[in-house]
């Protein structure tokens, strides 16, 4: 596997022990934005000649669940596998109702997904909405191209340095921190996903913009999205007059629609790479995996 093991620092900006304290912070539910992300990243399944016959959903409560239903029906012959740092929730989250007992077209069916270990193999690794609150990007993606197999490829998205960009002015303007860390560009991930061992990365992006009546609900669907992970971020907890004067502020600044509704972009990054047939410079003592070692007799010109 040609991959780099060196030690990545954190995201510039990004707090670790804030993003390991999301990462396990219970959750039931999927976020909105998320499993609308997620559908249509789906769509971009049609683009493969050959559906995955496996694959892994990363964190699937955070990425979707209904998601996570939707790509079992498009791929209901495929063995599929979930990872997560609340492994046991999201394993019984992703669990379909099994239907009558009686039937024994039910029988075997309905087991949601196989919990993943270090081991697992798959033909696709589906990651909804996660990286842009990884504060060790490069070392996730490693680790996802462990769990590929060769000639198998990896689906992602998350968040762009677009996003909230009417936000922002109005922290900035009141000398309030950031509301979020800064978001990586999706050329850079390309970059990335290329220096980890994927080939062939596809990039592309959209902008949603959202509409709230009000500033309170468009606060709480952010808190639902995810934390401040900024490591500049205000320290203690804010009084309810700040928030007040935050409630305030969003509502006289921020951009409306003709109907008057508060408008907020998020930027959308989509991305699909694959794991070629590994290249590696033979020494006097190699090791290799044995997956990887097959790939490479079946495919002896590469």
């Amino acid at each position: 596997m040609n991959t780099l093991s060196v030690p990545e620092t954190a995201v510039p900006g990004l707090d670790p022990v804030a993003a390991l304290r999301w990462r396990r912070h219970p959750r039931r539910e999927s976020p909105w934005l998320h499993e609308e992300v997620a559908t249509r990243m789906a769509e971009r399944l049609h683009w493969f000649r050959e559906q995955p016959a496996s694959w892994l959903h990363w964190e699937p409560v955070a990425g979707g669940l209904r998601a996570h239903q939707h790509l079992r029906s498009l791929l209901p012959e495929a063995l599929c596998y979930a990872s997560a740092e609340r492994v046991q929730d999201a394993l019984q989250a992703t669990r379909e109702g099994a239907g009558p007992a009686w039937n024994p077209l039910n029988w075997g069916r309905h087991k949601g997904a196989q919990p993943a270990n270090d081991q697992t193999r798959v033909r696709m690794l589906w990651a909804n909405m996660l990286l842009h609150m990884e504060p060790h990007p490069q070392a996730l993606i490693q680790r996802w191209n462990a769990h590929i197999e060769t000639n198998g490829f990896l689906m992602f998205s998350c968040l762009g340095p677009d996003s909230l960009r009417e936000l922002r002015p109005v922290f900035a303007r009141h000398g309030w921190p950031e509301p979020a860390h800064a978001f990586t560009d999706m050329h850079d991930w390309g970059d990335m996903l290329v220096h980890n061992g994927f080939a062939e990365p596809v990039m592309d992006m959209e902008r949603i913009t959202l509409s709230y009546s009000s500033a309170e609900p468009m606060l709480k669907e952010l808190g639902e999205l995810g934390r401040n992970l900024n490591t500049a971020r205000f320290p203690a907890c804010r009084s309810r007059a700040w928030r007040e004067r935050l409630c305030q502020a969003i509502e006289a600044e921020l951009p409306r629609a003709p109907d008057g509704r508060l408008l907020l972009t998020f930027e959308v990054i989509y991305g699909h790479a694959f794991k070629p047939v590994p290249r590696v410079a033979m020494g006097p003592s190699t090791t290799l995996p044995v997956d990887d070692l097959r790939a490479m007799l079946r495919n002896p010109r590469r």
